[in-house]
């Protein structure tokens, strides 16, 4: 029996805000930064949202694609670097809102952008291994930018919710291949409240390496070639870096655009390219295959090879699409942005 995803959800806050804005009061060229980042605007949590809250509501959209309960998930677990508590669970605060039962696995993860994926990863070997029936994985951020820092452009808020299951499989998990150094581009010491980033090790030795590593290891392990599959999404730190790694490995823009949300949402972090396989699976049809690559900094990607089955029309119209988190969005100006970014504490 394969192991898979049976149903997801996505939440993203309506509010957000436009790199003009951000440029008007840094005396940055907006269109210098549009262009060199390929984002217009990012969204914004309200000020009563953080990671926990926007984590429930994504596992509440999952839950209301299917008739699965909470009872029958066996392990929650929660991928951030924006937990709300140094001590003190993200999963539990889940579990308890969608009705999990006490015999639970629960734990938060912690690796930069790709904790999300790290969550699908352990949730899928628990389910095969036989010891749970359903497990549920979370990537959820309200990501951190200092004022002024070039990562003010693109931290971003969403989130993105899996169970993972044997029966009802609307995406089977075929494959999954991981590439991990102690790479020294980006971090965020206990009680610092902005992330630092090492300048020229985001890129190359951050970024592509470890994506296209993780991503020609699936493949050679596979033995498919990016002509093999109907979409592909990969973590999108900005526009430019997924669209380069993409050409670089051969799949097409074709093959990426649906996923390639990042332009009208910004850097969700753990959500990042977990929301971009929502956006691809809100429209996929049976049969089609995704490819599918995150990358964390510190530095590590996870890479995935999905195939979609006819239960997936099952999930239509049961709960929001990507694109529909995406429309009729509020705009704030800076001041009230810093507001709800807590940059102004009342």
């Amino acid at each position: 029996m394969s192991v898979g995803i049976t149903t997801y959800g996505v939440y993203i806050p309506r509010y957000r805000i436009k790199v003009e804005e951000i440029a008007r009061v840094w005396g940055d060229d907006p269109e210098d930064i549009k262009k060199g980042l390929q984002v217009s605007e990012k969204s914004v949590p309200d000020r009563d949202e953080d990671t926990a809250t926007i984590a429930v509501e994504a596992a509440r959209n999952a839950m209301r694609r299917t008739n699965i309960t909470g009872a029958s998930i066996g392990a929650i677990y929660v991928g951030s670097e924006s937990h709300p508590y140094a001590v003190k669970p993200t999963a539990t605060i889940v579990a308890e809102a969608v009705q999990a039962t006490p015999e639970l696995m629960a734990a938060d993860y912690e690796f930069a952008c790709k904790a999300g994926t790290a969550a699908l990863q352990t949730c899928l070997g628990l389910v095969a291994a036989g010891y749970i029936s359903h497990g549920l994985a979370i990537g959820a951020d309200t990501a951190q930018g200092a004022p002024g820092d070039a990562l003010e452009y693109t931290a971003a808020a969403g989130a993105a919710a899996y169970v993972i299951g044997k029966e009802h499989v609307v995406a089977e998990v075929a494959d999954t291949y991981s590439f991990t150094t102690d790479t020294f581009d980006f971090w965020r010491r206990e009680g610092e409240q902005y992330p630092k980033h090492g300048g020229r090790f985001t890129g190359e030795p951050g970024y592509f390496k470890h994506v296209l590593a993780a991503s020609k290891g699936l493949m050679n392990k596979t033995s498919t070639k990016p002509d093999d599959f109907d979409f592909a999404v990969f973590h999108q730190p900005n526009g430019k870096f997924p669209r380069k790694v993409a050409s670089t490995l051969g799949f097409s823009y074709e093959q990426i655009k649906q996923g390639l949300v990042v332009k009208k949402l910004g850097n969700t972090y753990s959500g990042s390219s977990l929301i971009g396989l929502a956006s691809v699976l809100d429209i996929a049809e049976p049969g089609n295959t995704i490819f599918l690559t995150s990358f964390g900094s510190g530095a590590g990607s996870d890479s995935f090879i999905l195939r979609v089955t006819e239960e997936i029309d099952g999930l239509r119209g049961k709960a929001p699409t990507v694109a529909d988190l995406l429309s009729a969005p509020v705009y704030l100006d800076y001041a009230v942005y810093a507001k709800h970014k807590n940059k102004i504490v009342m």
